[in-house]
């Protein structure tokens, strides 16, 4: 656990936080933006340090932050690029991610893309778990159709 108010240990989350908001913020804002929305997520969160201190989930409240940078934007968006994603990717994956809605976009790529628990979605997206794991399940469901995947229980 980091003492935010302390510069030091504030500087030790930044360094921890940094990939993994980074990364997140991919399948919610783009590629193209990812990288400037952590930046000023990051930046609102030194400047608001002792708020930031009595969270809970700081990482998931930065997340909505970046996310919050991102929408003010008007450049068009990059959903994810191939290079975001891992060595052995489905082709189609980038362009069925695109046709998501964006909340189950987002929800699939947290929990999938980014090893997020569904309490730490919750509290990104600002829902609740089964509001998740239905996001979750209807994101999968969808690429799985327009890719042609059938599902592994099947």
């Amino acid at each position: 656990m980091y003492h935010l108010l302390d510069r030091t240990d504030f500087d030790a989350f930044v360094s921890e936080a940094t990939p993994r908001l980074q990364r997140a913020l991919i399948g919610s804002v783009g590629s193209a933006r990812a990288e400037d929305c952590t930046a000023e997520a990051i930046a609102w969160g030194y400047e608001h340090r002792a708020e930031l201190a009595t969270m809970t989930n700081p990482i998931g409240y930065l997340f909505r932050v970046g996310q919050s940078k991102g929408r003010r934007r008007r450049t068009p968006l990059v959903v994810i690029r191939r290079d975001d994603w891992t060595p052995d990717f489905e082709p189609g994956l980038v362009k069925a991610l695109g046709k998501l809605p964006e909340s189950q976009r987002v929800a699939v790529w947290l929990a999938h893309g980014c090893q997020w628990t569904h309490a730490e979605i919750a509290a990104a997206m600002g829902t609740s778990t089964s509001t998740v794991a239905t996001h979750v399940s209807r994101a999968l469901n969808r690429l799985r159709r327009d890719l042609g995947v059938a599902d592994a229980d099947s």
